[in-house]
């Protein structure tokens, strides 16, 4: 065996320091497409509303939230593009090639302007973040419906509880259906301000939760949230997550906290504090958002940006914050 080969057999090989990784994954080809008159370019699978939201081009949503899966049901995000027969929601919609997108049109604003009246005139908006500058941007006029419609009656027919609701201003008053079901210590359900956008839905069931305690019953004027069976929140299979609380847009679910300091006149959020924080009880290392109004816990969320959570929560992060400044002495 000549020497030059003689080593191969007699020395080991040399053992590569390098770690093998996955295989890199190639961006995503993009797509450019006209909005608004401006040429935009997105990466290939994008939605409308996200490249709408890249440019800084808003567009108002009320049934979308990042971490669910798009539902449409709302309709204020529609857009126009050009060559479609209908116009388009934006927060499914995926880009095209060449799409021409026009977000501000006046068959845009009146479809959004009607959706606006129609749901503010049978449904307490008061508590919808940001929906009373929808309704002044796009001049909507809910009372030209006439007298506010009461809300389909939702199930649960021995959980109800004595309540009244505020119809929103504009809108004429009614003999509102239901009252506010209060039937547990952690949150309270409102249901006519419940606008069926699905998010709690979708929270409960394969989007974080796979609970799937809750669905929408009834068809037409007479769809509602509703259990199996309209069996009673405390007997049903919910595990009191408090996610759909998370993701409800209208305040139709609502901590027990804030329902209680608002219908004291004290709930101000313009007063309140918010620290990130790290959920004390496990080791998963959730992210917490503590809403602080002097010196006290008064709901806790969580970032939607949180790698984690993704702004969901279980039972103990979300609603098992009383312990904090309860006076014990530590023994």
């Amino acid at each position: 065996m000549s020497s030059e080969i003689a080593h191969i057999f007699s020395e080991p090989p040399a053992r590569s320091t390098r770690i093998p990784g996955p295989p890199p994954v190639p961006a995503p080809a993009a797509v450019e497409l006209t909005i608004d008159g401006r040429t935009v370019s997105v990466p290939a699978g994008a939605t409308i509303l996200d490249a709408c939201r890249a440019e800084s081009i808003h567009i108002p949503t009320l049934c979308f939230l990042e971490n669910l899966t798009p539902v449409n049901a709302c309709r204020v995000c529609v857009v126009e593009v050009a060559g479609a027969r209908t116009l388009v929601p934006a927060c499914s919609r995926p880009v095209e090639a060449g799409m021409t997108v026009q977000t501000a049109s006046e068959r845009v604003r009146h479809s959004r302007r009607l959706v606006l009246e129609l749901l503010a005139s049978s449904v307490d908006l008061s508590t919808a973040p940001g929906v009373a500058d929808m309704l002044a941007e796009y001049g909507a006029d809910p009372a030209r419906f006439g007298p506010a419609a009461p809300p389909a009656q939702a199930g649960e027919r021995d959980a109800r509880q004595p309540g009244h609701h505020h119809v929103p201003d504009g809108a004429a008053s009614a003999t509102v259906a239901q009252p506010v079901k209060v039937d547990n210590e952690l949150f309270v359900r409102d249901y006519a301000k419940c606008i069926l956008c699905y998010k709690c839905v979708e929270a409960c069931g394969v989007d974080a939760q796979n609970t799937f305690a809750i669905a929408v019953a009834g068809r037409g004027f007479d769809a509602h949230i509703s259990t199996e069976y309209d069996t009673p929140l405390p007997a049903s299979a919910c595990v009191y997550c408090g996610n759909c609380i998370g993701v409800c847009p209208t305040g139709a679910l609502m901590f027990r906290s804030e329902h209680e300091m608002r219908a004291a006149g004290t709930w101000d959020e313009a007063a309140q504090s918010r620290t990130d924080t790290i959920c004390p009880y496990c080791g998963v290392g959730c992210t917490l958002t503590l809403h602080v109004q002097q010196g006290a816990i008064v709901k806790v969320t969580s970032p939607l940006d949180a790698s984690i959570t993704e702004g969901h929560l279980c039972v103990k992060g979300r609603f098992g914050f009383t312990f904090v400044g309860s006076g014990g002495d530590g023994g």
